[in-house]
């Protein structure tokens, strides 16, 4: 019975996966000019040179960076030692002259009676620059590794010592030092605690602050949901004088679990709980209070209304040590007040409040000047993003950048020299380049990035503004770093050039490729690239692939290096197939708010119905795309977005991968959704029109559904729903669960080239390749 069983069963996953097995295995290509998934995955053909991290230092504006040793002269190190984990020095750089000095020796880095160094993380430097604080060891906690251990290692003396001694293994989060240089700060077990710097053991005293912290009570870091849509990790800050410290805290009482399952790393399953806040559900409460560095009891900033239905994304001190300032949010995130707080009685009082009719943006780059009078801010009260400056009283608020276009990013404000570097793209909303604009006078702003560059750029300014790492990159050239001077933005020295893997890309069979627009109502043309076959022949017929986001968080039509997708899409045009990309209304583009927020309430109708009027236009224009060989690939929302399109149109969609998609709505995260969506009671039409599982009934062509069974943000449990949906209707399917594999499915050995191994077999086998005549 068991053997008819067995292959009963092999008979059934045999019929369900024959779309993807009778696909030909990839061949050994000796060609240079041909990719691979093994040389894609497997090779350092197409890997920019490394860079170690590099550390602008405010006073001087020096930097430093880990380099490999050429001095491993402490008596601890070996050749055996230095096989295990190589010496790393700190080295300093004059950014002018490129002179190169030694700052710490990588011998220091080894604690006493170890036999190997410190494997390093990260650094940073106390104020008087007598400490060294090093965190190591450490481990992952959702997204970032955040936890680990930190050691202090004093400078004159060369003394090394483990803070929190006596704490469990990789279990300190976010430590830093106090701004007097005299003790540092930490959070373990969900309370904060602070630790003297001093010579000696019994000068090492540890006080800790807050003593209520549980699995339910967070201080001084966050609850899932904020650290996933708010960035907020670090939920702790020192006063400038050093005297108090100023925190957030979440009760996660009453926040639903949500139990993942592991079934691989034990003989029995482990359940994984995580609060995870459902749209439409109840939200840890959030608060925000000081309390003095020498123990005491926290003073709670009174804020009127319910804290689970507000939140409080950004917080720090109002220059000085006597008010904290933060951003207050409503839970439908329409409304956002700015707040000044006394620490001394915890009495607040709001000075300026920004509202819109979809949904507000949280402010990063809020900064204090004229001592205190005045702080910078970005708004699209406008109708699209600037800086602008806002007096302590919120009364007088004067723009800084104006005209029709978007400020994509604050680099730096610098306000002892009175500028402000951001980044803007004002002629093509595709690339990026840096600007600058006096603080005080506002006015046009001044491009530094030099005319005639297209493609994307990226800066890092030094503390003193003279100098910034500049990273840039475009659609076919892969990144080239350098150090250039401001604001002539004349290069110093290229530190990665990319040269040989630009060499071995430049060598590939390419075809055409192409920004252009595709209009498809009167005003409206939607941003696509498209990569065509290297032999293109426009006389014959081609399949075509989109390549789909489609939500608010991201784009993909960018003029930037694309790494692994792009190369993946050259392959697939190596092999017969276009590839095109479509940025529809919604996208975070730099467009204007009318453009980024005209889908809100109805996330999933609007794109998706701008998708497919996009193709229809490209039907009609490019007679060399096949109609009956359309696909559609994306991951998360860009999975969602892939389901739409295969069951709202499947008249005009063939074949589709979806990679950790959010079938329905409802079963997303609070922040999210709800900022984009409103609230479930309030949208119930919205929510069930964007989800595509209400849809799934009109399923018509080929589908792949792909996801991980340990993803903590997009849960596997939605797949289930649609699973459970097509099986109800009839519809015919194909699906690959990854194990324990998180959102970003690249866990364990193997994974991402099996991952693209199967995306290339189904498509191979269902969207099949290569030109063929016209009829």
């Amino acid at each position: 019975m068991k053997r008819i069983l067995c292959y009963g069963l092999a008979v059934l996953l045999f019929l369900s996966f024959s779309g993807i097995q009778s696909a030909k295995k990839e061949p050994t290509v000796s060609d240079s000019s041909l990719l691979t998934l093994d040389r894609i995955f497997n090779t350092e053909d197409f890997n920019s040179q490394r860079m170690g991290r590099m550390v602008w230092l405010e006073k001087g504006g020096t930097y430093t960076t880990m380099e490999k040793s050429s001095q491993p002269d402490a008596p601890e190190t070996t050749k055996e030692t230095q096989k295990k984990k190589p010496l790393m020095d700190i080295v300093r750089y004059n950014p002018r002259s490129g002179k190169r000095t030694v700052e710490i020796n990588g011998a220091l880095f080894v604690p006493d009676g170890a036999s190997e160094p410190l494997r390093i993380k990260d650094y940073s430097w106390s104020d008087d620059g007598v400490w060294l604080l090093l965190f190591t060891n450490t481990k992952r906690v959702w997204r970032e590794e955040t936890r680990g251990d930190y050691w202090v290692l004093n400078l004159k003396t060369k003394a090394l010592w483990k803070l929190g001694a006596d704490a469990d293994e990789s279990s300190l989060m976010f430590a830093k030092f106090s701004p007097d240089s005299k003790r540092v700060g930490y959070v373990y077990k969900n309370n904060i605690f602070i630790q003297n710097l001093g010579a000696t053991p019994e000068q090492q005293s540890i006080l800790q602050l807050t003593g209520d912290g549980s699995r339910t009570i967070i201080n001084g870091t966050s609850d899932w949901v904020y650290e996933e849509e708010f960035g907020l990790r670090d939920c702790f800050i020192w006063s400038p004088d050093s005297t108090h410290i100023a925190y957030w805290q979440f009760d996660s009482d009453g926040v639903q679990d949500f139990y993942m399952i592991n079934n691989t790393d034990s003989l029995y399953p482990k359940l994984i709980p995580v609060q995870y806040p459902k749209a439409g559900t109840t939200n840890s409460a959030c608060k925000v209070g000081v309390i003095s560095a020498n123990g005491g009891k926290t003073v709670w900033f009174s804020v009127e209304g319910d804290p689970r239905q507000h939140y409080i994304p950004r917080m720090d001190w109002a220059s000085g040590s006597k008010e904290v300032v933060f951003q207050r949010l409503n839970r439908l995130q329409n409304t956002k007040v700015v707040m000044l707080g006394d620490i001394a009685t915890g009495a607040v009082r709001s000075i300026l409040t920004e509202t819109d009719a979809a949904w507000v943006e949280v402010d990063n780059n809020l900064k204090w000047m004229d001592n205190g009078t005045y702080f910078t801010w970005v708004s699209e009260r406008s109708g699209w993003r600037h800086i602008y400056l806002v007096s302590r009283d919120g009364k007088d608020v004067k723009p800084v950048t104006s005209g029709n276009y978007d400020v994509t990013g604050v680099l730096k404000i610098d306000t002892k020299k009175g500028w402000v570097y951001f980044t803007a793209s004002p002629d093509n909303p595709l690339q990026s380049f840096l600007y600058r604009v006096s603080l005080k006078r506002g006015g046009k702003a001044e491009r530094l990035t030099p005319k005639g560059v297209g493609g994307s750029h990226r800066y890092t300014i030094s503390g003193d503004g003279k100098w910034a790492f500049h990273t840039y990159s475009s659609f076919d050239k892969l990144p080239v770093t350098e150090l250039v001077a401001l604001p002539s933005h004349k290069s110093i020295r290229v530190f990665v050039d990319s040269k040989s893997a630009q060499a071995n890309l430049d060598g590939l069979k390419r075809g055409p490729w192409e920004f252009f627009k595709i209009p498809i109502e009167e005003g409206v043309a939607l941003d696509a690239f498209s990569i065509k076959p290297p032999d293109f022949d426009a006389a014959k017929k081609y399949p075509l692939l989109f390549h789909v986001y489609g939500e608010p968080a991201g784009r993909t039509v960018l003029d930037q290096w694309g790494r692994t997708n792009y190369l993946w899409h050259l392959m697939l045009a190596q092999q017969g197939y276009i590839i095109i990309s479509i940025d529809n209304r919604g996208t975070p583009g730099p467009k204007g708010r009318a453009w980024r927020k005209c889908i809100y309430g109805e996330v999933g109708v609007m794109a998706s119905a701008d998708q497919a009027a996009a193709l229809k236009v490209l039907l009609n224009e490019r007679p060399y795309i096949d109609g009956d060989r359309v696909g559609i690939w994306g991951w998360s929302g860009g999975g969602s977005m892939t389901l739409n399109m295969l069951f709202r149109f499947p008249e005009l969609y063939k074949t589709g991968i979806s990679i950790a998609p959010v079938p329905n709505q409802r079963y997303y995260d609070s922040i999210y959704q709800e900022r984009y969506m409103g609230l479930p009671e309030q949208n119930k039409e919205g929510y069930e029109k964007g989800s595509p599982v209400t849809y799934a009934q009109q399923l018509e062509g080929n589908l792949l559904v792909i996801h991980g069974t340990g993803d903590d943000n997009v849960h596997y449990q939605g797949t289930e729903e649609l699973i459970n949906k097509l099986i109800e209707h009839g519809r015919q399917f194909s699906m690959m669960a990854y194990p324990n594999r998180s959102h970003g499915i690249y866990e364990g050995e193997g994974t991402r080239i099996h991952l693209y191994t199967l995306m290339t077999r189904y498509l191979n086998a269902n969207l099949h390749p290569g030109p063929l005549p016209r009829r």
